[in-house]
């Protein structure tokens, strides 16, 4: 059966999706944006500040959902510049746990907002 996943302490969806969906134990997560949850406002000036952002809303919604980030199995990060990709890596892997989810990266051409980073991913709930 599926559950949506709804937290006020992660970006209210800005269209006809969930935050999450889970389905038994795993966790389907929306892309996320350095967005905060009260203003609705983008955060964050770089790509390492964004990802930061975008890896705690992620917490925030898999918490809810009974997972965490250290249970991710699969995530796509999206940026609007490759170049970023080391900074989204640093930042990134101390956030995620062991061994690391599989992920694929991808530049995009644009993001909501002129985000510059989306990260969306598949957790387990242990």
């Amino acid at each position: 059966m599926m559950q949506a996943i709804s937290t006020p302490n992660a970006p209210a969806a800005i269209g006809p999706y969930s935050q999450a969906i889970r389905i038994g134990s795993m966790v389907y997560a929306a892309g996320q944006i350095a967005l905060d949850a009260t203003s609705g406002k983008l955060v964050g000036d770089d790509a390492s500040s964004q990802t930061e952002k975008v890896l705690e809303n992620l917490g925030e919604i898999l918490h809810v959902a009974g997972s965490s980030l250290y249970h991710l199995v699969k995530t796509t990060v999206y940026l609007q510049d490759l170049t970023d990709f080391p900074a989204v890596n640093e930042v990134y892997a101390r956030h995620v746990g062991s061994p690391p989810p599989a992920r694929s990266t991808v530049e995009v051409s644009k993001l909501p907002l002129g985000a510059l980073v989306e990260i969306e991913a598949v957790a387990i709930v242990p």
